[in-house]
């Protein structure tokens, strides 16, 4: 059997255009760091380093024995945590960022390094040694479906901010996160959708 976030995770990844109020429950990540503007090459890089490895990952599990009711797994989209340095007007060259893939709970660390080990030599990257199994856990949150461009996600925002006020609930952090539902380089920025999601607690 193959494990599909798309059916098995519908409550984190089948949001809407509507804000939504649920529950993030702890998952494994691969996870890679940095500081500056996405839109710059390094960023590509550091994409590439983490598909790679969660490729290598799921190739690498096929291959071994399991206890797990799943053969196979479809790999989870691209997601990333994003925090503006400084308060004022957006800045890229001065945001700070995790990028990451949720791996199945059936993933194991061990599983991650012998992959890391593997795909290391079969296919270099600078920032493999850069990358952490982690795992994460959100709590109460907002999330809300983006369509459109990037540059425009702060209409969503608004709309998020808007129904925290209706519904007393408070932002905690200034950490957001972006899960990226479209390929990024082959799709027309008018029809990118990107869940936005982040932690509220109650007034």
């Amino acid at each position: 059997m193959k494990y599909e976030w798309r059916k098995n995770q519908k409550n984190l990844y089948q949001i809407k255009s509507t804000p939504t109020l649920l529950t993030v429950e702890k998952q494994n990540y691969i996870m890679l760091d940095g500081k500056g503007n996405p839109n710059e090459e390094v960023f590509s890089e550091k994409i590439s380093a983490l598909y790679s490895l969660t490729y290598a990952i799921k190739m690498n599990y096929k291959k071994q024995p399991s206890n797990s009711e799943y053969e196979d797994f479809t790999v989870f989209p691209l997601e990333g945590l994003w925090k503006k340095e400084n308060e004022g007007e957006l800045i890229k060259s001065e945001l700070s960022y995790t990028i990451m893939i949720a791996q199945p709970d059936f993933i194991t660390k061990e599983m991650f390094e012998e992959a890391l080990a593997i795909v290391t030599i079969k296919k270099p990257n600078p920032f493999y040694k850069d990358i952490r199994f982690s795992e994460l856990e959100e709590g109460l949150s907002l999330s809300m479906l983006h369509i459109g461009p990037f540059d425009n996600e702060q209409q969503t925002f608004d709309e998020m901010e808007s129904f925290c006020k209706l519904n007393n609930l408070k932002r905690v952090s200034e950490i957001h996160r972006e899960i990226y539902l479209n390929n990024l380089h082959r799709t027309d920025p008018s029809k990118l959708k990107t869940i936005l999601r982040y932690q509220v607690e109650k007034n």
